[in-house]
C-alpha cells in the first residue's frame, strides 16, 4: 500500500545508526523500469539543503533510477562538504545498483547545520540495496520518520495502473511547493513533462495548502517516478485525479499527525476575488498564534479571525466580512452574528469558513492548534 504497490518498485528500510536506538533511519526506493520518467518540487525556502541542490540537478534531466533517504540529519547549512556527502551518496548508491549517479536522487531529513556520519550512512545504503524487495515500501516509510508518530503512506488504483505513495512531516509544515519528504510512485507509462505538470497541479491545491506552524523546510521535496511497468498510458485527467488524491491523502495524514496538534482545521475561505486573495487569507489564519491557541482552548474567538483577514492585502470591505466556525455565523456584516455558545469545538475536526463577499473563488487552507505539546516538543528537539 506504499511506493511498492505499483510494479516496477523495490524498495527497503534499514537501521544505519543516524538516529539513537535501534530505529530504521535510511530508505531505499528503486525504480526497475522499463521507464524511470520522473519529476520533483522543491522547498522556496532559500536556505536549501545539500540533498535538495543534488536533486534538483538529477530531475533536471527528468530520469531517477533510485532515491536514497535518511532521517537523523537534514544535511543542511554543511557547506561544500555536505555537498560532497550527498554527492558520494548517489555515488555509492550507483555503484551497488550499476546506474548513472546523476540518476540517483537523495533527500535527508533531521537536525540543520550538522554532518552526517558518512561511515554509517554509506554502510546503510549497502544494507538497504542488499535488501530491496516489493514488500520493502512499509520499512521505506517507517525509515524516513523523525518526530512523526507514525508511518505515513497513501494508494490508488487507475485504469490498469496504480499509484502509491510515502511522506514523513509532523513539525516545519508550511509550503512552498511542497513540504516533508514524499516519494510518490506509479507504474503508469508517463513522460517526464507530463509528470511534472501533473505534480505541480497536485502539490498546489494539497501540500502547498497545509500550514500547521508557519515554518517552512530548508528540505522539503516531493518525488513522482513513473516505471511504466503496467505498460498504460492512463487517461490525463484520471491519471491527475489519482496523483491529487494520493497527495491529499498524504497531506491530511501530516496535518493530523502534526507536532503536539488536538484539532485538525480548515480554513475555508469563499467569496474571494481571486484564488490568491483565497490562499492569502487562509494562510493569514492558519498562522495566527491567537486564533491557533484559542482553537485548542475550544474559544470561538471570531475576533481573532477578523483581525488576521484584515492584515492582508486581499479584496475585501470590512463590513462585509462572515465568518462560521463549525456552521455556526458568529459573524455577520463584520460585526456580532449567531450566539457563539452554539459553536462546540470539542470535536479533533475544526472547520472555519470566511466569506469575503467579494468574489466567486474559493480556497481551503489546513492548520492545526498551537498547544503546550508543540513548543514543548520543539524547545528540546536538538537536544
Amino acid at each position: 500500500m506504499s511506493v511498492t504497490a505499483p510494479l516496477g518498485f523495490r524498495a527497503a528500510g534499514v537501521v544505519a545508526g543516524l538516529k539513537s536506538g535501534d530505529q530504521r533511519d535510511l530508505a531505499l526506493v528503486v525504480n526497475d523500469g522499463p521507464s524511470h520518467a520522473a519529476a520533483g518540487v522543491f522547498t522556496a525556502n532559500r536556505v536549501q539543503a545539500a540533498p535538495v541542490l543534488w536533486s534538483r540537478q538529477v530531475l533536471a534531466g527528468g530520469r531517477v533510477t533510485a532515491v536514497v533517504l535518511n532521517s537523523g540529519g537534514a544535511n543542511a547549512c554543511t557547506g561544500p562538504e555536505g555537498f560532497q556527502d550527498t554527492h558520494a551518496t548517489a555515488e555509492k548508491a550507483a555503484g551497488l545498483l550499476g546506474e548513472s549517479a546523476g540518476e540517483i536522487a537523495v533527500c535527508s531529513t533531521g537536525l540543520i547545520g550538522e554532518r552526517l556520519p558518512m561511515d554509517a550512512l554509506l554502510a546503510g545504503v549497502e544494507s538497504a540495496a542488499g535488501q530491496l524487495s516489493r514488500d520493502g515500501g512499509l520499512p521505506a516509510a517507517d525509515a524516513i520518520r523523525t518526530t512523526d508518530t507514525v508511518s505515513k503512506i497513501s494508494f490508488r488504483r487507475g485504469d490498469g495502473y496504480m499509484v502509491g505513495g510515502m511522506a514523513k512531516g509532523a513539525g516545519m509544515l508550511a509550503p512552498g511547493l511542497a513540504t516533508m519528504l514524499c516519494v510518490i510512485t506509479t507504474d503508469a507509462d508517463v513522460p517526464a513533462d507530463r509528470l511534472d505538470a501533473v505534480l505541480r497541479a497536485a502539490t498546489a491545491v494539497t501540500f502547498d495548502r497545509l500550514d500547521t506552524d508557519g515554518c517552512m523546510s530548508t528540505n522539503d521535496t516531493v518525488l513522482l517516478l513513473a516505471s511504466g511497468a503496467a505498460g498504460v498510458t492512463p487517461d490525463e485527467a484520471e491519471f491527475a485525479e489519482k496523483v491529487t488524491e494520493v497527495c491529499a491523502d498524504l497531506a491530511r495524514q501530516l496535518l493530523v499527525d502534526a507536532e503536539g496538534a488536538t484539532k485538525a482545521v480548515a480554513i475555508e475561505v469563499i467569496g474571494a476575488a481571486t484564488v490568491s486573495d483565497a490562499v492569502t487569507v487562509g494562510r493569514a489564519v492558519a498562522r495566527s498564534n491567537l486564533f491557533k491557541c484559542a482553537v485548542h482552548g475550544e474559544d470561538p474567538n471570531w475576533g481573532r479571525v477578523l483581525s488576521a483577514v484584515g492584515t492582508t492585502d486581499a479584496v475585501f470591505e470590512p463590513e462585509r466580512v462572515n465568518v462560521a466556525i463549525n456552521g455556526i455565523w458568529i459573524c455577520r456584516g463584520g460585526a456580532a452574528g449567531d450566539d457563539r455558545s452554539k459553536v462546540d469545538l470539542r470535536p479533533r475536526d475544526v472547520t472555519v469558513t470566511i466569506d469575503l463577499s467579494a468574489g466567486s473563488e474559493s480556497a481551503t487552507i489546513h492548520t492545526t492548534d498551537l498547544t503546550a505539546a508543540y513548543v514543548h516538543e520543539n524547545s528540546a528537539y536538538s537536544t
